[in-house]
């Protein structure tokens, strides 16, 4: 699903990608290979992290956006269309487009798996994903015709994807004017970004000190006695898009009622925040409050910055909406239910014939030889082995024909 095709002597077109110098390293990477590359930019940071040559500005209105991305692909006789992201205004209108003219399109996205791939669809990522979820499609698949590469690691660097982001957003706003019809899928701006970097950088290290304890519980005393809820970003279009939740706090109600009522009376639930929500948003007010109503103050654990892959080995099964934790869970061979849309919930792994009430008492293991067979076939058609903040992803490099 990942898989290229040609590329030499193709037009290609690329609209946002992730903050950053990403999508510029990928058109002169296809440039190499022989393709004729197009970048249309809808604010000054998509100009700034773009290469020049080759850039058409947008600054039209919203509601004219739809006409001009339909008649650049015809004009420019577009065969690819790249972008990141399938769910913002833009993005969405831009897949309609290509897919009325018959254009492929290939969708990145954050790695399924984390943190040595990113994702690169056809079609589209998450619940618009085109990958089987069917049990028997995957009980039924000989490993040997995947393609198995050796997996390096990605190198992501923190301090290139802070820089990418404060640059983006500092030129977004400053500039603002350049293209004044043009709105962001998100409400804040560079102020508010740098507010909430300075607040998530004092709380990491306040949740450092605060949380030994905690790590110890689980570790001990509480291991393989605790259900684990992984709590997604409040603003995460998996949630608004891809499930029945209406916010965060609706789920965090659903699973709180759900585990004080059919749990089993000595389990605990710990509950954690999203690492990117740290300097934004907290629900721990909300949590503590609902816990006291429902008598269960004594059985709720919240926390926000306790490594992941260390709470779900010690968990007696996660619960999640779509988070890729999820995937995480399945490979320790923890029990999950998901509650939203999710390309890993499938029979067998997941406890996808469950409901929620009946996940605390009658969870099921997930199937380890379809686990591999999943994760081997999502690998080799949705992820490319490498960061958007680290190590290019050699299947996009320009590799000539050693003669």
């Amino acid at each position: 699903m990942n898989k290229l095709g040609m590329i030499t002597g193709k037009n290609v077109l690329f609209l946002q990608g992730p903050m950053g110098n990403f999508f510029k390293h990928v058109d002169l990477a296809f440039r190499k290979r022989g393709a004729a590359t197009f970048k249309i930019g809808l604010n000054a940071a998509d100009w700034f992290f773009s290469n020049k040559d080759n850039y058409t500005p947008y600054k039209g209105k919203k509601d004219a956006w739809g006409s001009f991305i339909h008649a650049f692909l015809i004009e420019h006789k577009i065969d690819k269309v790249f972008l990141f992201g399938d769910c913002r205004f833009y993005q969405r209108i831009a897949l309609q487009a290509a897919n009325l003219l018959d254009v492929e399109t290939y969708v990145f996205e954050e790695g399924y798996i984390r943190p040595d791939f990113i994702t690169m669809e056809r079609h589209g990522v998450n619940d618009f994903s085109h990958i089987p979820r069917e049990a028997a499609f995957y009980q039924n698949l000989n490993l040997s015709t995947l393609e198995k590469k050796e997996i390096y690691d990605a190198q992501p660097k923190l301090s290139r994807k802070i820089w990418s982001a404060s640059s983006y957003y500092v030129l977004k706003d400053l500039l603002w004017f350049l293209y004044p019809h043009y709105q962001h899928h998100t409400k804040y701006n560079f102020i508010t970004e740098a507010f909430f970097g300075l607040r998530n950088a004092m709380r990491k290290y306040i949740y450092k000190i605060t949380e030994k304890s905690i790590f110890k519980k689980i570790t001990h005393e509480q291991k393989k006695n605790y259900y684990f809820v992984p709590l997604q970003t409040y603003n995460d279009f998996q949630i608004k898009e891809h499930s029945t939740f209406a916010s965060i706090e609706a789920f965090i109600e659903v699973v709180m009622y759900s585990f004080a009522k059919f749990a089993p009376e000595h389990t605990q639930l710990l509950i954690k925040h999203h690492p990117v929500d740290r300097g934004r948003k907290t629900y721990t007010t909300y949590i503590q409050t609902l816990s006291k109503q429902l008598g269960i103050t004594h059985k709720v654990i919240i926390i926000h910055d306790l490594h992941m892959p260390t709470c779900i080995k010690n968990a007696i099964g996660t619960v999640t909406i779509n988070s890729t934790s999820g995937i995480s869970s399945l490979y320790h061979q923890t029990p999950v239910i998901a509650l939203g849309n999710a390309i890993y919930d499938i029979e067998g792994l997941t406890c996808k014939t469950l409901t929620l009430n009946e996940f605390w008492k009658h969870y099921t293991i997930p199937d380890k030889k379809l686990f591999e067979k999943f994760r081997l076939y999502l690998i080799s058609q949705t992820q490319l082995n490498g960061s958007f903040y680290g190590r290019f992803p050699d299947a996009l490099q320009y590799h000539p024909c050693k003669v």
